[in-house]
């Protein structure tokens, strides 16, 4: 018997059925991480937008996914103002791709977003815990430059940028680098140092740890 079946459709959209349910589910942790594109989303799981859209906002009133929301201060008119997509639970996003196991992770293409995710969610699930909402945003301009998380405290902005690997790279923090030019020209305040340097090109981490890189010169090692 199949365990697909159908309720009746909201007017401009696509009648419920479980198993297009399934793969919209799927196709949304593929996605963790990324620009949320709601019409590449619907068209891949064959549904139409508006339903994409109704069920999107199904997931995150259940605390399933968040939107991050891009950064609202214009220190830049050339912004990226689509929200990015995050599931709250990495392990259930790594599970619908397939991963079954931590050693399908150690090679898998989607690593990095699986690590920002968890970043997010640990991030997210702080607040949620003291009655609190999200205070993270991101920042990105059109020429792809960005900075994965944006967290306001009071008047201040903390920027923080998460990247897996083992090998910390000077390169990691251009965009901070170019965030904090714009921050302080835009926001009338001081922007803090973000810049983190290590003594040479490269720095090693522990051979079973991952990084994240944040704002004021300091940089977190996590064991994932």
């Amino acid at each position: 018997m199949s365990n697909c079946y159908c309720l009746p459709g909201r007017a401009g959209g696509s009648p419920f059925v479980l198993g297009l349910f399934q793969r919209f589910l799927r196709m949304c942790a593929a996605r963790t991480g990324q620009l949320i594109n709601l019409s590449a989303l619907a068209n891949d799981c064959g549904i139409t937008h508006n339903t994409a859209k109704a069920w999107l906002t199904v997931l995150e009133a259940s605390y399933i996914v968040h939107l991050l929301m891009p950064h609202h201060r214009n220190f830049s008119k050339r912004l990226v103002k689509t929200p990015k997509l995050y599931f709250l639970d990495s392990g259930l996003a790594a599970w619908l791709m397939g991963i079954q196991t931590p050693k399908q992770i150690d090679t898998h293409a989607q690593r990095g977003a699986l690590f920002e995710t968890w970043v997010v969610g640990e991030l997210l699930k702080q607040r949620y815990n003291r009655a609190l909402s999200s205070n993270l945003y991101f920042w990105r301009d059109r020429t792809g430059r960005e900075v994965d998380v944006i967290a306001e405290q009071g008047d201040a902005l903390i920027p923080i940028e998460i990247k897996a690997g083992q090998t910390i790279s000077a390169d990691w923090f251009s965009a901070l680098d170019q965030w904090r030019t714009l921050a302080g020209k835009g926001s009338g305040q001081a922007a803090p140092d973000l810049r983190w340097r290590p003594n040479a090109k490269s720095h090693r981490v522990q051979s079973d740890s991952v990084v994240a890189c944040c704002g004021a010169g300091m940089v977190t090692e996590q064991t994932w």
